[in-house]
C-alpha cells in the first residue's frame, strides 16, 4: 500500500501553488482581452484551475498533509515578477495566447514529474492524470484559438 511521504506532499503543494498562479493568470488574461472567444476560454480555464486547487487541497488533507496557503517567499517573488512582466507587456491577444501555451506546456511537464513518483496512492494518481488530461485538451484548444487571432 502506498503512503504519502513529505516528498509527495511537497510536490503536490508545489503543484497547488502553480495552480493558484495559473488561475490568477487566466483571470488576468480574461480581463485584458476584448475578444469574446478568448475571454470565455480564459474564464473557463480560471474556473478549471480553481476546481483543481480544491481537489488538490482535499487530496492533501485526506492523507494528513499540510496545505500550503501559497504564501511562500518563492510564490510571492514569482507573482511580483509576473506583475512586473505584465506591466511592461502589450497585453495583446497574441502575447497572452503565447504565454498561456507556454504555461500549459509547463503544467503538463510538472504533472508528468509528479505522476512519475511511484509512491502516489491510486486516488492521487487518478486525480492528477485526470487534471493533466484536461490541461492537454485545453492546450489543443488554445492552439486553435491562436490560429484564429
Amino acid at each position: 500500500m502506498s503512503t504519502y511521504t513529505d516528498k509527495v506532499g511537497s510536490k503536490l503543494n508545489d503543484l497547488l501553488e502553480k495552480t493558484y498562479d495559473a488561475e490568477k493568470g487566466f483571470k488576468k488574461a480574461a480581463e485584458n482581452t476584448n475578444h469574446e472567444g478568448l475571454k470565455a476560454y480564459f474564464e473557463q480555464k480560471a474556473g478549471e484551475r480553481y476546481n483543481f486547487g480544491h481537489e488538490l487541497k482535499s487530496e492533501l488533507k485526506q492523507y494528513g498533509q499540510e496545505v500550503d496557503k501559497g504564501d511562500s517567499f518563492t510564490s510571492k517573488a514569482h507573482r511580483a515578477w509576473m506583475d512586473v512582466k505584465a506591466m511592461f507587456s502589450t497585453d495583446n491577444e497574441e502575447s497572452m495566447l503565447e504565454e498561456a501555451i507556454r504555461g500549459e506546456k509547463a503544467a503538463v511537464a510538472e504533472y508528468d514529474e509528479v505522476l512519475s513518483d511511484t509512491d502516489l496512492p491510486p486516488s492521487t494518481q487518478t486525480l492528477l492524470a485526470r487534471q493533466q488530461q484536461k490541461i492537454k485538451t485545453g492546450l489543443e484548444t488554445i492552439k486553435r484559438l491562436e490560429d484564429l487571432s
